[in-house]
């Protein structure tokens, strides 16, 4: 019997929405924390007591989100559904001595952060955005989100050998942007962010800016079927985690779900692209502790949250590779995914992912209710396997997790590139797997 689908076209509408309002992770968790405070979860603090009532709550941390809806009638020992992914993508990142230039150009130091392929940077119209502490100790986000940098590549001109010997870039010297012309002056962009914010003089102490390009998401091709876009890696997971999310937990609160044997979960973690070893990354304690202190909160012991994490999977999504036309000898001979094909299930023998047999078979039957076809994706032996959250979630927690996502060409480019049905397709499986 076909699984009603929750989701259609108008979800990767929805998602194109998404990725132009968050162009950071603090971004990207705020306006999930908008859509999840629409639905009726509540945020908690990680200072306060909680306490063990059902319904939807959530955690903010920094770039990372943890939300989970706690459904009537669940105990201590209740198992979770939970869907990770990561809210981080590859960009150049502001020093914090930012205001620097040569020979009449102002530009503004940065710091390369992840492995983003530095040459799709070149000759974008940039902007800048990212979260302003200030003297108080409050904190502020800021989007520029109109043209103010740009990384100017040099004319072929000068530099005949980039047709034959191919263009080469040191991080250092060639990726520092242009903002203005003159001589530049310590303060300079900082003030000029005060100015943009509505800030006094001096407010501004902290930072964490990163650049952005600034042209939106759009349906691309003859008929459509593409869509390209920013930080498709992995707000994509992040936009189809949370309207999952919130697909379940309103079915569940207003009866017209299926009665829920789990506590579906939410967990969108920041700095996968360097590790994840961070307070908010996967590799933090923030899951653990959000799940252990929900199993305490309901009256639990040691004991609940051993059987309790015992009984849980972890679906981790991000997104993988489809195959290349230009380049398909990159690709396993065998496993070809295609855009549209439907979410894939990502596997490693040398656990660079965390799915098994078992775990396929959990992603198989969410897939099946939901009458979404998937994919599976292995890397081609002769060449070095990505990693994830995944094995990451499944070794800190001892939670069994499974590697899926949806499959793209350009990863790490500053312009993605998947099938434009995908990201609904795999919001349906998310919303069948949290279920249950």
């Amino acid at each position: 019997m076909s699984y009603p689908a929750r989701f259609d076209r108008g979800h990767t509408d929805d998602l194109m929405t998404f990725l132009a309002a968050s162009p950071t992770p603090y971004h990207a968790v705020a306006n999930a924390a908008e859509r999840l405070e629409k639905a009726g979860f509540r945020q908690v603090a990680e200072t306060d007591a909680w306490d063990g009532t059902s319904g939807g709550k959530f955690v903010l941390r920094g770039g990372a989100i943890v939300a989970w809806y706690v459904p009537e009638g669940a105990g201590p020992h209740t198992p979770y559904r939970i869907v990770g992914a990561h809210t981080d993508s590859p960009n150049l990142r502001v020093k914090p001595q930012p205001d620097t230039g040569a020979h009449g150009w102002r530009q503004v130091a940065v710091e390369i952060y992840g492995g983003p392929l530095l040459n799709s940077w070149l000759d974008r119209d940039l902007g800048l955005a990212g979260r302003l502490t200030l003297r108080d100790g409050s904190t502020r986000l800021v989007s520029i989100d109109r043209p103010l940098l740009r990384v100017p590549q040099l004319a072929v001109h000068l530099d005949r050998s980039v047709s034959t010997e191919g263009l080469k870039l040191d991080k250092q010297r060639h990726l520092q942007p242009v903002w203005g012309l003159g001589d530049p002056h310590e303060g300079d962009l900082i003030a000029f962010l005060e100015e943009e914010s509505g800030l006094q003089a001096g407010e501004i102490t902290g930072w964490d800016l990163m650049t952005h390009s600034v042209e939106p998401p759009a349906y691309l091709g003859r008929d459509q079927e593409l869509l390209a876009g920013p930080r498709m890696d992995n707000l994509l997971s992040v936009h189809a985690g949370t309207a999952a999310l919130v697909a379940v937990a309103t079915a569940a609160g207003t009866g017209t779900g299926t009665e829920l044997p789990y506590i579906p979960v939410l967990a969108a973690f920041d700095h996968e692209e360097n590790g994840s070893q961070s307070d908010t990354g996967a590799d933090g304690p923030l899951l653990g502790g959000v799940l252990e202190r929900s199993v305490f909160a309901r009256g639990g012991t040691y004991e609940d949250r051993a059987r309790s994490f015992a009984g849980t999977v972890c679906l981790s999504s991000d997104t993988g590779h489809a195959v290349h036309p230009n380049y398909a000898e990159r690709h396993d001979p065998t496993h070809h995914p295609r855009a549209n094909g439907g979410p894939i299930l990502k596997v490693n023998v040398n656990n660079r992912y965390a799915t098994d047999g078992a775990g396929r078979a959990v992603f198989a039957a969410a897939c099946e209710k939901a009458g979404v076809d998937f994919q599976s994706f292995v890397s081609n032996n002769s060449m070095p396997c990505g990693t994830t959250i995944g094995p990451i979630t499944a070794a800190r927690h001892g939670i069994k997790t499974i590697d899926i996502g949806v499959a793209i060409l350009s990863m790490h480019s500053v312009r993605e590139l998947c099938g434009a049905d995908d990201p609904f397709l795999l919001a349906n499986a998310l919303v069948a797997f949290l279920e249950g």
